[in-house]
């Protein structure tokens, strides 16, 4: 059976970035990968920004703060989502993986997530990794040479919007 599948259009102010396709790993991090399906499927992602972005490490994203909330809380998450538990396992934190932000405690992933730009498998079992980036990753670059303040915030928000493109 196969994976499913997302498409994430990315802008910036009235400029189409393009569309990063994702796959999700149901079989290695399966209450991972419901959670994005199910916040993908109430359209939850719609409007939400690439809040922080670092070369050479990642593009973080999914705060629903970050849809019209004030810039300050962008990254905070809301108190309210549903915390996902923590599912390690043996996928490296390479370039264009999926994974699951989350603050200081491991079970404490909701709606958050970040693409690895570069490798980064310090993360390797302190993070879940949930898919993966399939076609894209120029996007994925695009939108980490984006021009930032000194805390990896992009100026200009980076907006995205996530559909289901196969079951």
């Amino acid at each position: 059976m196969a994976n499913p599948k997302y498409e994430i259009t990315v802008t910036q102010e009235n400029e189409d970035f393009g569309t990063i396709t994702l796959e999700t790993f149901p079989e290695v991090a399966p209450l991972h990968a419901a959670n994005f399906d199910e916040l993908v499927t109430a359209g939850a992602y719609d409007g939400c920004a690439f809040h922080r972005v670092i070369p050479g490490f990642m593009i973080q994203g999914g705060d629903p703060n970050s849809i019209s909330g004030d810039r300050h809380t962008w990254g905070m998450g809301n108190k309210s989502q549903k915390k996902v538990k923590a599912e390690f396992n043996d996928i490296s934190h390479t370039r264009g993986i999926l994974s699951a932000a989350r603050s200081q405690d491991p079970n404490s992933a909701s709606s958050q997530f970040f693409i690895c730009v570069a490798d980064a498998k310090f993360l390797d079992g302190q993070y879940t990794v949930y898919g993966k980036v399939l076609d894209g990753l120029e996007v994925v670059d695009k939108v980490v040479n984006v021009t930032r303040d000194r805390s990896d915030n992009p100026h200009e928000k980076v907006e995205m919007k996530i559909i289901k493109i196969e079951e």
